[in-house]
C-alpha cells in the first residue's frame, strides 16, 4: 500500500461522514489530519505542531502519547481481547476498576456500569432512574428535567436532554418526555437590578413551578453539569445546588450529576460534585476515564437505588439493559493505569495550582478587555465571553462567527482553543499536564487572535 497521510487526507471526504462537522467545510477545505501527539501537543499532517488546549474533546487528561497507557493495551490484549460481562460474566480489570473508582467518588454513591461513552453514560442513567420509580410503584414518574444550554449527548434520548438548538433542528427532537429549565447563567440571563442571589432564587422557584405544573409523580430527574461545558462554561451561583436538592428530594425526584467533561480532576478535584456541594443520586463519566486511549464510560448510583434494582430483579429477572462493550477487560485496564497516572503524578492538584495560574492570566491579560466580558470556569476548565459591548453585557452577533473567527486566527499560529458560537465564548480544557509556559502561549495567542480579528 502506498497510502500516505496526505493521500488520505484527499480520499477522505470519499468515504467518511464525520462527527459535529460541515460536510460543505470538508468537500471545500478537506480533513484536519492529525498524525500523531505527545503531551498537549499534536502534529498534523504537513508536520505543524499544534498545542492542543481543548485536549481533544475535553478529554486526554493525562496527556498524549503516553508509553505505559500505550503497553497497557497491549498487555491487556494479549491476555484478554474481549469478552461480554452480560449473565453476570465479568473480569479483573472491572472489578478493580469499579473498587478505585468508588474510592475516589462523591461517598454516597456504591455501584458503577460500564459503558463506552458519555451519551451511553447518560442514557443508561434515563433508564434507571425510569427503572427504579417503576419498581417502586411509580411507574408515571418518566419525565426528565434538563437546563437550557445543557450538553448531556448526541443519542435520541440525550440530544433530547441536550437544551443547545443546534442538536435539534431537523430531527424530531426533543422528544416528549424531556422538560427544559433555565439555565443558570447570572451573566446573560439575570435580570435588570437583580442580585446573584436573587438570580438563583429566581431559577429554583421555576424549577419549583415546573415540577407543580407538570406533576412531582411524572418526574423522574434532573440532570445537571456541574459547569456547563459544550454549553457556555457555565457555573450556577452560589447556593444553587443544595437548594436544588432540597427541592428534588421533597418530591422525590433523582439528581444527576453529568460529569463526563468536569470529572477526574479537570476542576482541580476528582469530582466537581466536591466542589459544588453537589450530592447526587447518580452520577455520568466518560472521556477523562481513559484520557480518550479507550471509549469507555462509568455511570453511578447510590446503594439505595441498587437495593431496589436488586429486589426488582428477584421479582421479574434480569436488570435487561447493556452494551456489548460493557465493562470491555482492555478499557478497563485501560482506565486503571490512567487513574493510577493521575494519582501518583499528581496531576488533580498540578489541574489545582495551574488552572489557578490560568485564569490569573486570563484575567491579566483580558480582564479589561473591550471585547471579553467574563471569564469563567475552574481549574483548567475556562472560558472566555467576547462581547460587543461590555457595558451593557451584549453578545456578538452570531452571523458574525466571532468566536470561529478568533479560533481559526489561532490554530494558524499552533494553538487550539474551541469556539462555542451559541454563547459567543472560546472554551479551553488543556491536558491536566500543561506547563506554564504553554499556558503563557495560550493566554498570548488568545489576545492576539481577539485584537487582530474583532477588536
Amino acid at each position: 500500500m502506498n497510502d500516505t497521510p496526505k493521500s488520505l487526507a484527499q480520499e477522505d471526504s470519499q468515504y467518511v461522514l464525520h462527527p459535529a462537522s460541515s460536510i460543505t467545510a470538508l468537500l471545500d477545505q478537506g480533513p484536519q489530519m492529525i498524525v500523531s501527539a505527545k503531551g498537549s501537543t499534536i502534529t498534523d499532517a504537513d508536520g505543524n505542531e499544534l498545542l492542543d488546549a481543548v485536549g481533544g474533546l475535553w478529554c486526554v487528561n493525562a496527556g498524549y502519547g503516553r508509553p505505559e497507557l500505550a503497553q497497557v493495551v497491549k498487555e491487556a490484549t494479549e491476555q484478554l481481547a474481549y469478552y461480554h460481562t452480560f449473565s453476570n460474566a465479568s473480569n479483573p480489570w472491572q472489578v478493580q476498576l469499579a473498587k478505585k473508582l468508588l474510592q475516589l467518588a462523591p461517598s454516597n454513591l456504591g455501584k458503577v456500569y460500564f459503558g463506552s461513552g458519555g451519551s451511553d453514560a447518560n442514557d443508561t442513567l434515563v433508564k434507571i432512574a425510569w427503572h427504579y420509580h417503576s419498581l417502586r410503584g411509580k411507574s408515571t414518574k418518566t419525565k426528565v428535567i434538563a437546563r437550557e444550554q445543557a450538553y448531556h449527548g448526541t443519542s435520541i434520548s440525550t440530544a433530547s436532554l441536550t437544551g443547545l438548538g443546534g442538536f435539534h433542528k431537523e430531527y424530531p427532537l426533543p422528544l416528549d418526555f424531556v422538560l427544559h429549565t433555565d439555565c443558570p447563567h447570572f451573566y446573560t440571563r439575570g435580570l435588570e437590578g437583580e442580585t446573584e442571589q436573587q438570580f438563583c432564587d429566581r431559577l429554583i422557584d421555576n424549577v419549583a413551578k415546573l415540577i407543580e405544573k407538570e406533576g412531582a409523580d411524572n418526574i423522574a430527574a434532573f440532570f445537571a453539569e456541574p459547569i456547563h461545558a459544550a454549553g457556555g462554561i457555565i457555573e450556577p451561583p452560589a447556593g444553587y445546588y443544595p437548594k436544588l436538592k432540597t427541592l428534588l428530594k421533597q418530591h422525590d425526584i433523582l439528581l444527576v450529576a453529568d460529569e463526563v467533561v468536569c470529572g477526574y480532576g479537570r476542576l482541580g478535584t476528582w469530582f466537581g460534585s466536591d466542589q459544588l456541594d453537589i450530592e447526587p443520586d447518580m452520577l455520568s463519566t466518560a472521556k477523562g476515564l481513559t484520557s480518550g486511549y479507550f471509549p469507555m464510560s462509568a455511570a453511578f448510583i447510590t446503594d439505595e437505588i441498587f437495593d431496589v434494582l436488586k429486589e426488582g430483579s428477584a421479582k421479574i429477572g434480569a436488570f435487561s439493559h447493556g452494551y456489548t462493550y460493557s465493562g470491555h477487560p482492555v478499557g478497563c485496564a485501560v482506565a486503571l493505569a490512567n487513574l493510577n497516572i493521575i494519582e501518583n503524578e499528581g496531576l488533580v492538584e498540578r489541574a489545582k495550582e495551574n488552572g489557578a495560574y490560568l485564569h490569573a492570566r486570563l484575567l491579566e491579560e483580558l480582564g479589561d478587555h473591550k471585547n471579553v466580558g467574563e471569564i469563567r470556569g475552574r481549574g483548567l476548565l475556562a472560558g472566555v465571553q467576547l462581547v460587543k459591548d461590555k457595558v451593557n453585557k451584549e453578545l456578538p452577533d452570531p452571523a458574525d462567527k466571532w468566536p470561529a473567527k478568533v479560533t481559526a486566527m489561532m490554530r494558524k499560529n499552533g494553538v487550539i482553543v474551541r469556539p462555542l458560537p451559541s454563547v459567543g465564548t472560546l472554551a479551553i480544557s488543556p491536558p491536566l499536564v500543561i506547563t506554564r509556559d504553554e499556558i503563557d502561549r495560550l493566554v498570548s495567542e488568545i489576545k492576539a487572535a481577539i485584537d487582530a480579528e474583532i477588536a
